[in-house]
């Protein structure tokens, strides 16, 4: 699972993702700083079990840190996009391709209202704009798809291929699945025969694939320097405050030894005032001011809401021996994973590894330890030994 950071230009998509990530991505106060996409690892923060069972963790594919398991996942940052981008207008056709790639979209608009929808610096824009303006590129760019060449590529469905079929092979690059593209069909209800869609038909169609199949986060960045009127519009607009920059200077703050700060919590703690200067200390006094009226920087809030709610995603610990909960080098819950809810213990035994999800036998619920079936639907915490033939 993917995460995409998207946006006009200049919006703090770099510094977005330089503090989701701790990555070091090029930022500066121009459009098109970010050229060729950066990709880094973000976490998603899960009660770790480790504590409710009394154990130390040894983690392995993620991090524990009292009791919360930070749990990686993959973060896209691609080059802004400008009106007309699916045309081919400024980095157009190299941020939609970038963008297949991606599950989930974070789109970081700029609160403050101070660039337009290219990035050049301005005053008195009203954000609500780039939410319109960023799913009207990605609807033109999903439809198009879908209906290019059409009246020749129609003559397959109008031959007996399934639409739902046609449209899934086409969409595949998109990473839209076959129950998505049936599911945006059933929404769209599209009654035009099919060797009769044009454009139109493609978009309605395309606004389904993109709510269901690439939805979209919105984070009102840039909120520490915001008025409150274009605050307060976007949290109708459930919207998530963010200030990205604040975000980055906690972080930075920590790696110096000057703080202690987990991303997403609503304070942190001064580890020796003495090593402060004034100018620091005004400066987070400002932030913990921010985190009390709103309780977070919002970076972490994005993120978990992307792939937490609009993803459904659940976490799972497999482990080998199902009395001590460890792997076969003894490692306390070494592995998190993130799976979609409804998954089985035969996905997760795939997930592992291909050749256990071949051979998958049983498995055990290692809290009851009792027996469960392939099909047993996993839970959100539930730790599973998988017993699979040799």
């Amino acid at each position: 699972m993917k995460i995409g950071l998207v946006g006009k230009p200049n919006a703090g998509k770099s510094t977005f993702f330089t503090a989701a990530t701790s990555a070091t991505a090029q930022i500066g106060d121009y459009p098109f700083t970010t050229i060729d996409k950066n990709v880094g690892i973000a976490y998603v923060r899960k009660p770790c079990p480790s504590k409710e069972l009394g154990l130390e963790p040894n983690p392995n594919n993620s991090l524990s840190v009292d009791g919360i398991r930070f749990i990686p996942i993959e973060v896209i940052d691609v080059a802004g996009l400008v009106p007309g981008a699916h045309e081919g207008k400024g980095m157009g056709n190299k941020f939609l391709d970038d963008l297949r790639q991606a599950d989930v979209l974070i789109q970081i608009v700029d609160c403050s209202g101070t660039t337009d929808l290219e990035g050049n610096t301005v005053e008195g824009v009203d954000p609500l704009n780039e939410i319109k303006f960023l799913e009207d590129e990605l609807h033109h760019w999903i439809g198009e798809i879908v209906v290019r060449n059409w009246s020749r590529s129609a003559r397959a469905v109008e031959s007996g291929e399934k639409i739902e079929n046609f449209l899934s092979e086409r969409l595949a690059g998109l990473k839209f699945t076959r129950e998505q593209v049936i599911l945006s069909l059933r929404k769209a209800k599209i009654s035009k025969p099919v060797m009769h869609w044009g454009a139109e038909e493609g978009l309605a169609l395309a606004g389904y694939l993109q709510e269901i199949g690439k939805p979209i986060v919105i984070a009102a960045n840039k909120a520490d320097i915001s008025s409150k009127d274009n605050i307060e519009k976007l949290d109708k607009a459930s919207a998530i405050i963010t200030a990205a920059d604040y975000e980055l200077a906690l972080k930075n703050a920590t790696k110096a030894g000057l703080i202690t700060y987990n991303s997403g919590d609503s304070d942190f703690s001064l580890n020796d005032e003495g090593q402060l200067n004034d100018g620091q200390k005004k400066a987070l006094e400002t932030i913990r001011q921010f985190l009390k009226n709103n309780g977070s920087t919002g970076v972490q809030d994005c993120i978990e809401t992307a792939v937490l709610e609009k993803l459904d995603l659940i976490a799972v610990y497999p482990v080998e021996d199902e009395t001590h909960f460890t792997d076969s080098q003894g490692r306390v819950l070494p592995d998190a994973y993130l799976v979609p809810r409804e998954s089985t213990a035969h996905d997760l035994a795939y997930k592992v590894h291909t050749d256990i999800g071949d051979s998958f036998i049983r498995a055990i619920d290692c809290r009851s330890k009792r027996i469960i079936g392939k099909d047993y639907e996993l839970q959100d915490g539930d730790i599973i030994k998988i017993v699979a033939g040799s």
